[in-house]
């Protein structure tokens, strides 16, 4: 048989019955981040001050189209509700950088420790190449002297060989020369 469903316990919130809108918050900080961006760029400033001239000068000089007397009272409005909107979505792309930012120093770190580790072994490697040369070095000296020990042996025993021969001739061309006698 199998459990039954634990109950709800009463400090257990319930979940919501009212649907709500999933955001993918990427793509919100993606958009957010392009509009300030965008914020921050020649174009905009020209525009923005294009749109301010020409509503001063409607809303001065125009008689008939005045929606926004002197002071211009519903201008200040539009750029309080413009800045009440870009401070947060700086602040946002700023969060997102300094995100990436700290994901890109994580790897800078991880590939530093990484190069120092292979600086490190190269450098026992290299220490010790050197040790091996040096004792290569030595041996082969060792092996020089050793050959030339080794050739004047061999030398010694073929003057050897080579008189006791020709001591051995010498006998022998003295017995032919006795037989033929």
């Amino acid at each position: 048989m199998s459990k039954p469903a634990p109950r709800p316990r009463l400090y257990t919130p319930r979940s919501s019955r009212v649907p709500r809108p999933r955001l993918d918050s990427d793509a919100v900080g993606k958009f957010t981040e392009s509009i300030a961006r965008f914020f921050g760029t020649g174009t905009y400033l020209g525009l923005q001050s294009l749109v301010v001239l020409v509503w001063i000068v409607l809303n001065a000089f125009a008689v008939g189209l005045r929606w926004d007397p002197y002071p211009f009272i519903l201008l200040n409005l539009a750029f309080s509700t413009q800045a009440a909107y870009a401070a947060p979505l700086i602040l946002l792309a700023q969060n997102r950088q300094e995100n990436r930012d700290r994901v890109a120093l994580d790897g800078d770190r991880r590939r530093a420790q990484e190069t120092k580790a292979d600086t490190e072994y190269l450098a026992r490697e290299l220490a010790a190449l050197r040790l091996a040369i040096g004792d290569v070095a030595k041996t082969r000296e060792n092996l020089r002297r050793e050959l030339e020990d080794l050739r004047g042996l061999l030398e010694d025993r073929f003057m050897n060989e080579v008189q006791d021969k020709s001591a051995g001739s010498d006998d022998e061309v003295g017995r032919r020369a006795a037989q033929s006698k």
